[in-house]
């Protein structure tokens, strides 16, 4: 017997995971190619993620020259019941370095989220916004449970695999 999927909760359930959400793996490329794997917290705003990081930070080169980067949100381990199983979303976006000007409204979220202490003392120093926007992806509640999707996740379709 198959079981049926409820697109509706799962759009729920997806709506709820990114909103608890607040930082993402990044998956970039050195200068030689390399795969290079970093994290950043970030906020959303229309659609779309923002990260603040450091002119120092290795991957900051990585993900200014990147076309294209890969990110992953990830369930924390201690509330997975089977870390095989772990709740995650996959998403391509394209990156590009967007400075500190005239971007308030994103300021103001990460103030929100991280304080008014910290953003105020990263703002003094060689931090820059990133503005990533997300492609297409894959969101992973458990066994059997995969979907296709977009970021706003007007494209959510069950993945099935026919068994051999």
């Amino acid at each position: 017997m198959v079981a049926t999927i409820n697109i509706d909760k799962v759009k729920s359930r997806y709506d709820a995971f990114v909103a608890s959400r607040k930082t993402i793996v990044i998956s970039s490329n050195d200068a030689d190619g390399n795969p290079f794997i970093s994290y950043a917290p970030f906020v959303q705003h229309e659609g779309k993620l923002y990260i603040y990081i450091s002119a120092i930070a290795e991957h900051y080169d990585f993900i200014e020259q990147s076309e294209t980067i890969q990110i992953m949100m990830l369930a924390d381990e201690q509330d997975t019941k089977n870390l095989f199983a772990r709740e995650r979303l996959y998403l391509k976006c394209t990156a590009e370095n967007i400075g500190n000007d005239d971007l308030e409204m994103i300021f103001e979220k990460m103030t929100a989220i991280h304080g008014a202490q910290l953003i105020q003392l990263l703002r003094t120093i060689d931090m820059s916004i990133f503005e990533l926007t997300p492609k297409d992806g894959r969101y992973v509640i458990g066994f059997g449970q995969a979907f296709t999707v977009d970021f706003a996740a007007e494209k959510l379709e069950h993945i099935v695999v026919e068994k051999k």
